[in-house]
C-alpha cells in the first residue's frame, strides 16, 4: 500500500490552488501585522500531532492567523528596509519550480535549469558591462554572496602577488553588516577606509593603503557598495576600481539593492567603473521584481570562483566527470572556460552552479526571474525602475515643500531619508508603531549621523505620491 503522504489529494490541491489564486489576485495587497499581531504560541497548540489535521483546518489556520502576522513586503505600503514586489509571472512560476520539485545544483542534474539561469546571469553580467566570459549562479541573499566572493578574494590572493599570512579586506564603515559577518567567517580582519559624505572613494582607499597605517600590507581586496542600505548610495566605483587594479586588489561590488539600477539609464553614470568588478552581487528579490529568496553572484573570471569552491567527494565524481566528458546532448568536449549551456557566455557548455559558491544543494531559484524576464521583457523592467526613481524624486520634492519635515539630503536611488522637525526617537518609534496599526505604511527609523531620522525605501512601482503624502500627513 503506497504511503497516502505521496499520493495526489484533489481536493487538498484545491484548496492550496485556490488560497494561491486569492493571495496572487489581491489588489493592493495587504500590509497586515507582524509581530504586531495576536501572540501566536496558543494559536499553534497541538497542530502537530501524531494523528494530523484535516487540510482544511490547517489552511483555515495559516490565512487567518499566521499569514496576517507577516508583514507583506510586495504591498506597495511596505516602504521600510529594503521591500520586495515580485512579478505575478514570478510568483506564478516559483509555483512551477516548487512542485517540481526543481534544484539546479549540477549540470548532470538540472542542466535545462541552469541554462535558464544562465541566461538571466547573462544579462545582468551585460548590463554591468562585464565581459561575456563573467558567470556565476544564484545564491539565496546578499549574505551568501557576499560570503562566497569574499572567500574566493581570500583564497586567491596569492595569484595577484600577495602573501599576507592575516589578509585583509578593505571597507568602509557603511559597507553592509553582512560584508563585516562574512569577513568574521573567514577570519578575515576589516580595514576599514574612512567614506568622504558617505562614500567609499578611490582617493581615501589610496591614501589609507599609503599612509603606513598597520595592515595596509595585507590587504588583498576592496568591498565597495553600489546603492548602501540606509541611504542608497553609490561608492566611487571607477575610483575604487582604478586603486584596485594598479594594487592587484579584489575588486567586490555589493550591488545587493542598488544593482537592479543598471536597468535605468537615468541613473547608469553613478555605476561607472562597475564593469571591473571581479566579483558582483545583484539581489534580484530586491529591485529586479523576483520573489525570495534570489541573489545573483558574478565572478569575471568565473575559473577562479571554481578553484576556490568545487567541493570534491567520491560520490560528486560523476558531475566532474560530466563536465570534462560533456556527457549528454553536448558530446565531448574539454572542461569549459566560458559559462553553461545558452548562459552568461553564450556558449553551449555544461555549468555546475555549486562551484561557484559554498553551497551544494540549491533550489534552481533563478527560473522563477527567468520566467518573468522572458515573459515581460527588459524594457519592462527598465520601464519599472524608472517609474521607482521618479517616485523617490516626486516624494522628495513633496517631503521639502511639507512644512514639518525636512529632507536629509536628495536621494541617489531610491531610500528618502527626512526628519520630522523637533521629534525624538520616541516620537519616531510611536508613529511607525501608529502607522502599521493603523495599516497605513509600514515604515521604520533609522539613525543618520547619530540622529533619528524617517526613511521610506521605494521598489513597488505601484507606490505613488499618494502614499507618500499619507504617510507624511501622519506626522502633522
Amino acid at each position: 500500500m503506497r504511503n497516502p503522504m505521496f499520493v495526489f489529494d484533489d481536493k487538498m490541491a484545491d484548496l492550496v490552488f485556490g488560497y494561491c489564486r486569492e493571495r496572487l489576485a489581491l489588489d493592493p495587497v495587504p500590509l497586515d501585522y507582524g509581530g504586531y499581531a495576536t501572540p501566536l504560541r496558543e494559536v499553534l497548540e497541538g497542530v502537530i500531532s501524531p494523528e494530523g489535521n484535516d487540510p482544511a483546518r490547517v489552511l483555515e489556520l495559516f490565512a487567518e492567523r499566521l499569514a496576517t502576522a507577516v508583514i507583506s513586503p510586495d504591498s506597495p505600503r511596505f516602504v521600510s528596509f529594503i521591500p520586495a514586489a515580485p512579478t505575478k509571472a514570478s510568483l506564478l512560476f516559483d509555483m512551477v519550480v516548487s512542485s517540481s520539485s526543481m534544484h539546479g545544483t549540477s549540470w548532470l542534474e538540472s542542466a535545462g535549469a541552469v541554462s535558464a539561469e544562465n541566461q538571466v546571469l547573462r544579462v545582468l553580467a551585460g548590463l554591468a558591462g562585464l565581459p561575456e566570459t563573467a558567470g556565476g549562479c544564484f545564491v539565496s541573499g546578499g549574505s551568501a554572496a557576499n560570503l562566497s566572493a569574499l572567500m574566493v578574494a581570500r583564497d586567491t590572493a596569492g595569484h595577484r602577488g600577495h602573501d599576507a599570512e592575516r589578509p585583509k579586506i578593505a571597507c568602509s564603515e557603511e559597507a553592509h553588516s553582512s560584508v563585516a559577518k562574512a569577513l568574521r567567517v573567514l577570519g578575515i580582519e576589516p580595514f576599514v577606509v574612512a567614506s568622504v559624505d558617505h562614500r567609499l572613494t578611490g582617493d581615501s582607499l589610496e591614501a589609507a593603503l599609503s599612509e603606513g597605517r598597520t595592515g595596509a600590507a595585507d590587504v588583498v581586496g576592496v568591498v565597495a557598495t553600489a546603492g548602501t542600505t540606509n541611504a542608497g548610495l553609490v561608492d566611487d566605483l571607477a575610483g575604487v576600481a582604478a586603486v584596485a587594479a594598479r594594487r592587484r586588489l579584489w575588486f567586490h561590488v555589493d550591488g545587493a539593492y542598488g544593482g537592479g539600477a543598471l536597468f535605468a539609464p537615468s541613473v547608469r553614470p553613478l555605476f561607472a567603473g562597475i564593469e571591473h568588478a571581479d566579483s558582483l552581487v545583484v539581489d534580484p528579490h530586491k529591485w529586479l521584481f523576483a520573489p525570495y529568496d534570489c541573489a545573483a553572484l558574478l565572478y569575471r573570471h568565473p575559473a577562479l570562483a571554481k578553484a576556490v569552491h568545487t567541493q570534491d567527494a567520491a560520490y560528486l565524481d560523476i558531475i566532474h566527470e560530466a563536465l570534462q566528458t560533456g556527457a549528454g546532448p553536448a558530446g565531448a568536449r574539454e572542461e569549459p572556460a566560458a559559462p553553461g549551456a545558452g548562459g552568461p557566455g553564450g556558449a553551449e557548455e555544461p555549468w555546475n552552479p555549486t562551484d561557484y559558491a559554498y553551497h551544494l544543494s540549491r533550489r534552481a531559484r533563478g527560473l522563477p526571474l527567468w520566467f518573468s524576464l522572458a515573459v515581460h521583457g527588459t524594457n519592462a523592467y527598465r520601464e519599472a525602475v524608472e517609474t521607482v526613481l521618479d517616485t523617490t524624486r516626486q516624494v522628495a520634492a513633496l517631503v521639502e515643500e511639507t512644512p514639518y519635515t525636512e529632507l536629509v539630503r536628495q536621494p541617489t536611488l531610491s531610500i528618502i531619508l527626512f526628519r520630522r522637525r523637533s521629534w525624538c526617537r520616541a516620537h519616531y518609534d510611536a508613529w511607525s508603531a501608529q502607522l502599521l496599526s493603523d495599516q497605513v505604511a509600514f515604515v521604520t527609523p533609522t539613525t543618520w549621523e547619530g540622529e533619528p531620522a524617517a526613511r521610506i525605501a521605494l521598489l513597488h512601482p505601484d507606490t505613488d505620491i499618494e502614499v507618500a503624502r499619507e504617510i507624511l500627513a501622519t506626522m502633522a
